[in-house]
């Protein structure tokens, strides 16, 4: 399964890991995705999505 959240389409990002002598190494920053239930009033019902904290911070700030 993607790590890509379906509300934003955040996806993860790469970055370097620098140690004290600085070598860079990279790693990949994974977005927090969480399994989330939301109402649609279009369809009149709960779907479920996997959508980031970011996004389900936004929804309840909207709603």
């Amino acid at each position: 399964m993607t790590k890509i959240c379906k509300v934003t389409g955040k996806k993860r990002n790469n970055a370097y890991s620098i140690s004290h002598s600085h070598i860079r190494t990279k790693k990949i920053q994974n977005i927090n995705l969480q399994n989330k239930k939301i109402w649609s009033c279009s369809l009149q019902r709960w779907i479920k999505q996997r959508v980031s904290t970011k996004a389900i911070k936004s929804l309840a700030k909207k709603s």
